[in-house]
This record gives structure tokens, C-alpha cells and sequence, in this order.
């Protein structure tokens, strides 16, 4: 009897879709616009009580991570990037196929990669220590220590993609669930945290509360492998190793995304199912964290936060390929695209000293007051707005030479 069931890998030379490249320079764009400093700018409207000072609020608070649970603008950088490394992926696999490549040949690249994020993303958390930072929560990290699996997949039936992606949504929560909650005697200065935080949680979801749970405790056996300054006992910002299991099913519905702008499926057909699994995972996600299943809490990168932050990425992913490829507005995404093209290098760029770098010698050739004209309190905008433009230069340099640095 013949088997039905197909890879879902297409092994034609892929047409480059605009729509990636302009959603990625969309996430690095918000990273690389971390300069702007708009919180800081914020802060002297903060008694402001019109419309001007709400405005700016608004624009802070979507600059910068929450406390725990929840979601801004500036929460959905990683999860973004993540949700496009899956899409990039059948794109990536089968261009390789179409020039020759083996299996064994691809293999060796994808964990190469891998490595190379994972170090990567350490020596970019070392930069202001004295030794080698040893963490593993950075976003290249994360990414790395989960490629490998989401490339295997990539090669498998969709049936073992969605079991995959099932497996570690329910395998995850389960294993947070049956975590113990702290008890009375339980050490809260060994947390960062005291037990009456304000965003702690109470009854079952408070088996995801910031640094109580079972991926803290996988940390503080984990982080102290390695040589440090003094003993790891917690992040401050509750950040996790174990975040990468859950990133790798962000990873997959980056990958069924990828298949389906793949698939021979007409346009409007692909927007439809976007939009259903976009709105799907969205509401799945909010659900948990309402009805107290599962917290919404991207720092940990919860279940309900891999649904929720996944169905953003879904409609985002709408946005730009019904703009970018399916009614070709291209120039319109011309600035984001320039980004998009080079990640790794703006990546490196929002993530050293280079931008500080930029600062340092603008005050000098121009003078420490030249962006003080139009207001003291408007300084760090205006001053962050001309390094992003001289950082999108240097990508655009690179852009119109052909210049692209990939890993």
C-alpha cells in the first residue's frame, strides 16, 4: 500500500520572499531603536497629565520589557526573531537540496551554527565582565540550543512536527505544574525576590512566580558548572536556561509558517490560515494566563506565552506578506528590508559597545550641548536618532555591495 504521507520540505530553488526580510528588519529595528531611549525621555512627562504625556508613556512602555507577566512591543523581539529562524528554515533546506548538498553535509552546518550562536550569545553577555560570562538566556543562545532539534524536524512529516510541537507544550507545563511551590521555609533571599513581590501569583499559577520554579532550580544547579565570580543563585530579571525548550516550538510554528508561504497554496488561501492560526494561538495563550492554567510570562517563556507571543508573530507575518508579496508595496518596506538582510550584524551592533562608541564621538565633533537645541530633556532622542541612522548607513552600505553576513 503506498504510503501518503510526504515530507514537507519542497526540494525547488526557493523564491526569496520580501516579506521575510522586511519582518526581521521590523524585530531588529525595534532592537536597534532601544537608542532612542524613549523611557528616559518619558520620565520628564511622567506628571504630565494630557495627551502629550500619555502619548509618551505609551511609547515607553512598548520600549521596554514587563515586569513579569504580560506583553509590549519591545517583549516581542525574541519571540519574533525565534518565530523567523523557523520560517527561514524550508527555504534554507531546500535551497540546499536544489544546489546538491547532502543530508550528512547540511547536518554539519545546521550544528555548526549551532555552536556558533551559543558562543556567540556568550561572549555578547561577557562584554562588561571581568571573565567569561557562562549564561545561556541570550536570545542567540537560546536559538542555538534549540536549532538543532527544529532542523531535524525539518526534515520529518508534518504529523511529527505537530506531535513534536504538542509534546513539548503539554511536557513543559506539566513539568512546572508538578514542581513544588515554595514552602514556609522556604530561603526567599536566595530568590532576588521576597514573597510578597507584587507581581507574585497565587494558587496553581504561581508554580511559574519569578525564580521559584523548576527552571530556577535547574539553574541553580546548571549555572554553577561553570566557573564564576561567586555561586549562581538567580537572574535578576528571572531569565532561564530551560527557555529553550519552549523556543523550539516557537521555532516550529515558525516552521509551519515557513511550509505553508512554501506550499503551492494560492495567496489568499495562506493569509486565511495565517490568520486563524495567528488569532488561534493568540486567544489560546491569553485564556491560560485569565482562567490561571498557565501565566502569560515571556521571561520564562511559559506555554501560554509561546501561544500568545506565537499568534503575534502569525498575524505579523500576515501584515508583511500581504503588503510585501501579495500587493508588492516593496518600497514601502525598502528601510526594513535593508535591515532584515543583515540581522547577525545589526544583532551584534544593537547588542555592543558600538552605538556607545557613535555617541562618544558624535559629542566630541559636534559638541557635548549640539542636541540639546531643541530641549535638554529631548537629548537622548534626537542623539539615538542619528546613530540609528549612521548604524541603517552602515547596513545599507552593506545591502547595496552584496554584503551579507550569515551564520
Amino acid at each position: 500500500m503506498e504510503n501518503k504521507e510526504t515530507t514537507t520540505i519542497l526540494p525547488q530553488q526557493p523564491q526569496r520572499l520580501s516579506s521575510i526580510d522586511a519582518f526581521r528588519g521590523f524585530v531588529m529595528f525595534l532592537m536597534l531603536a532601544q537608542i532612542l531611549k524613549l523611557s528616559k525621555v518619558a520620565k520628564e512627562f511622567a506628571a504630565d497629565e494630557t495627551y502629550v504625556g500619555g502619548i509618551w508613556r505609551f511609547l515607553s512602555f512598548h520600549q521596554t520589557h514587563v515586569e513579569w507577566t504580560g506583553c509590549s512591543l519591545h517583549d516581542m523581539i525574541q519571540p519574533g526573531f525565534t518565530f523567523l529562524v523557523g520560517v527561514a528554515l524550508p527555504f534554507s533546506i531546500a535551497a540546499r537540496i536544489a544546489r546538491g548538498q547532502t543530508f550528512n553535509k547540511m547536518a554539519v552546518h545546521a550544528f555548526m551554527r549551532v555552536l556558533i550562536l551559543i558562543l556567540l550569545g556568550v561572549f555578547l553577555r561577557s562584554q562588561s565582565s571581568s571573565q567569561t560570562n557562562w549564561t545561556f538566556e541570550d536570545t542567540l543562545t537560546q536559538i542555538g540550543l534549540g536549532y538543532g532539534f527544529v532542523f531535524l524536524l525539518g526534515f520529518s512529516t508534518l504529523r511529527a512536527q505537530i506531535g513534536a510541537f504538542f509534546i513539548i507544550l503539554i511536557g513543559y507545563w506539566t513539568a512546572f505544574a508538578a514542581y513544588p511551590l515554595p514552602g514556609s521555609d522556604f530561603d526567599w533571599t536566595k530568590t532576588g525576590i521576597t514573597a510578597e513581590w507584587e507581581h507574585n501569583a497565587i494558587g496553581f499559577a504561581a508554580h511559574w512566580n519569578k525564580n521559584t520554579n523548576l527552571a530556577w532550580a535547574f539553574d541553580n544547579w546548571f549555572m554553577n558548572l561553570f566557573p564564576r565570580k561567586a555561586p549562581y543563585e538567580f537572574n535578576s530579571g528571572g531569565y532561564q536556561t530551560l527557555n529553550f525548550i519552549p523556543t523550539i516550538a516557537t521555532m516550529l510554528l515558525g516552521l509551519f509558517a515557513g511550509n505553508i508561504l512554501r506550499s503551492n497554496q494560492s495567496n489568499e488561501k495562506k493569509i486565511g490560515i495565517f490568520l486563524l492560526l495567528g488569532v488561534g494561538c493568540l486567544t489560546a495563550g491569553w485564556l491560560c494566563g485569565y482562567l490561571g492554567i498557565c501565566p502569560v510570562v515571556k521571561r520564562i517563556w511559559t506555554p501560554a506565552w509561546m501561544l500568545y507571543s506565537g499568534g503575534i508573530c502569525f498575524l505579523f507575518l500576515t501584515g508583511f506578506f500581504l503588503l510585501a508579496d501579495v500587493l508588492r508595496c516593496k518600497k514601502l518596506f525598502f528601510p526594513l528590508m535593508v535591515i532584515g538582510a543583515n540581522s547577525i550584524v545589526a544583532y551584534c551592533i544593537a547588542n555592543t559597545r558600538i552605538h556607545g562608541y557613535f555617541i562618544a564621538n558624535l559629542k566630541i565633533h559636534l559638541g557635548n550641548d549640539y542636541f540639546k537645541s531643541y530641549g535638554e530633556c529631548y537629548e537622548p532622542l534626537f542623539l539615538g536618532a542619528v546613530v540609528l541612522l549612521i548604524t541603517w548607513l552602515i547596513l545599507f552600505y552593506m545591502y547595496r555591495n552584496k554584503i551579507h553576513v550569515r551564520i
